[in-house]
This record gives C-alpha cells, sequence and structure tokens, in this order.
C-alpha cells in the first residue's frame, strides 16, 4: 500500500510538471515577458476581433513590437486608441509599439492593442488564438491568445455601436 502511494505522488509530481508548460498562460523568452494574451469573442459576420497582452523588456535595450501575424486573420495590425476633442480615435502605429528598456507595456480595452482584421471565422469563447510577434530588439514570439469575455460580459455586438463617433480616417484597409 506504502508503495501505491508513493507511485501515486510521484505520477503526480510528474503530471504538475509536465502540464505546467502546456496550462501556461505567461510566455518568456530572453529578457521578454508576455503576460496574459487574450481576446474576446466575437458575433458572427464581425470581420475584426482585438489582441490585449503586457510586454515586460527586462534588457537594457528599448524593443519594438513592429508586426504580429495569425493565421485566423487576413491581417494584424498595431492600433491605439485615444480621445481627441472629446471622440475616440483609433489609429495604427506605423513605427509599431516601443517597450522600453526595464519597462512593461499594457495592450489593452481603450489604448494600445492588436486589431486582428479580416477574421477566417468568429473567435468563440475558450479557444486559443496562436499569434506570432515580431520584435526589432529581441527575437519573434508566438503566444496564443485566450478568448476569453470581458470582464465577465456578454460579447459585444459591435453591429449595435454609434460608429459616428469614432474616427477611422487614418486607418488604411
Amino acid at each position: 500500500m506504502k508503495r501505491i502511494h508513493q507511485l501515486s505522488a510521484a505520477l503526480l509530481i510528474a503530471c504538475t510538471i509536465f502540464a505546467a508548460p502546456s496550462m501556461a498562460h505567461d510566455y518568456q523568452q530572453g529578457d521578454l515577458h508576455i503576460e496574459h494574451p487574450w481576446s474576446r469573442p466575437t458575433p458572427p459576420g464581425t470581420p475584426m476581433g482585438v489582441g490585449y497582452l503586457v510586454i515586460t523588456n527586462s534588457s537594457g535595450e528599448d524593443i519594438t513590437l513592429t508586426a504580429a501575424q495569425s493565421p485566423r486573420a487576413g491581417r494584424v495590425s498595431i492600433h491605439e486608441t485615444s480621445m481627441h476633442e472629446g471622440l475616440m480615435r483609433m489609429q495604427p502605429l506605423k513605427d509599431g509599439l516601443t517597450i522600453p528598456a526595464g519597462k512593461t507595456v499594457e495592450l489593452k480595452p481603450q489604448s494600445y492593442h492588436l486589431m486582428l482584421e479580416q477574421l477566417t471565422q468568429p473567435l468563440v469563447e475558450g479557444e486559443s488564438i496562436p499569434l506570432r510577434l515580431d520584435f526589432d530588439g529581441a527575437e519573434a514570439m508566438d503566444v496564443e491568445l485566450k478568448v476569453e469575455p470581458l470582464d465577465g460580459a456578454k460579447p459585444m455586438d459591435h453591429s449595435t455601436m454609434d460608429h459616428s463617433t469614432m474616427d477611422h480616417s487614418n486607418m488604411k484597409h
């Protein structure tokens, strides 16, 4: 009986050690740490989704997120949302997003974010979306966006949004 408990404990420890990397939602590569990459569900017929994550650069040099790709999107671009004269404005970052040496930058709602354009199919809660991040100053990283509800709320229905208050004039499609 003692031998069975020892084997069970050893198996439990082995499963924990080997399962942890596959369950991890953080990614580390050299001095670059990506934390909690996520997206939210999209309604059927919505051609765009979003990507959020936290990037920490623990190196002594600035690193720039220059591009991203996903097999689930025809194009992925890096955007910034800001308020300008009472209007919410979203525009692509032409030169990428700089993560200063020793700093953390968060891509989050109403701030920096990734736009997943020309989605091949809707993003469904619970799935993982492959995403490759390209950097200047660091090697590219492959991560997965976990599709989660925003603050536990129902998915946003973009078809009912008032787009007249958003300025998309700087966007190129």
